[in-house]
């Protein structure tokens, strides 16, 4: 195992999209280090969950300077996925508010939601809380780890 943390299963889910979403694009952010183990349950999870999306979206990984096969992984991955799936690799390890900026510079979108790569928040929730940030016409949603899977001792 690398330093990356270990994915939990998530439950099988189906996607829930709000019928009453307005026009937008979407963009999903995510920064991740040494990461490559969880590479493929990410997008695969992020597909799940955008695949029946009404509207543009993309995912911007951004790479913050992994020493593992981080890199070659996301590389793969966009390959089988496609062009909406966008890396953004940093040349050191800059840490994660560097690595989550150059994410938001990259991204395209009108809407954008940021997420860890460690998929304890689930990518299925991400067309509900968008709902209801352009329903409410909110500045921000947040969400939280209701069931955090790493203890107090482990987080930085």
């Amino acid at each position: 195992m690398t330093e990356s943390t270990q994915l939990s299963a998530l439950p099988p889910a189906t996607p829930q999209i709000p019928a009453d979403l307005p026009p937008h694009r979407l963009s999903v952010v995510v920064p991740l280090y040494n990461e490559e183990d969880n590479v493929d349950p990410l997008l695969e999870r992020i597909h799940l969950a955008l695949n029946p999306y009404p509207y543009p979206w993309e995912v911007v990984i951004v790479d913050d300077g992994s020493s593992d096969n981080t890199v070659p992984n996301l590389e793969a991955a966009a390959k089988r996925y496609g062009p909406h799936v966008r890396i953004v690799a940093l040349m050191r390890n800059f840490k994660q508010t560097a690595a989550m900026q150059a994410g938001l510079d990259a991204a395209r979108g009108d809407v954008i939601v940021t997420m860890d790569g460690d998929l304890q928040n689930d990518p299925i929730d991400i067309p509900r809380m968008v709902g209801r940030l352009l329903r409410e016409d909110l500045d921000l949603v947040a969400g939280w780890r209701k069931n955090r899977k790493d203890g107090m001792i482990l987080r930085k």
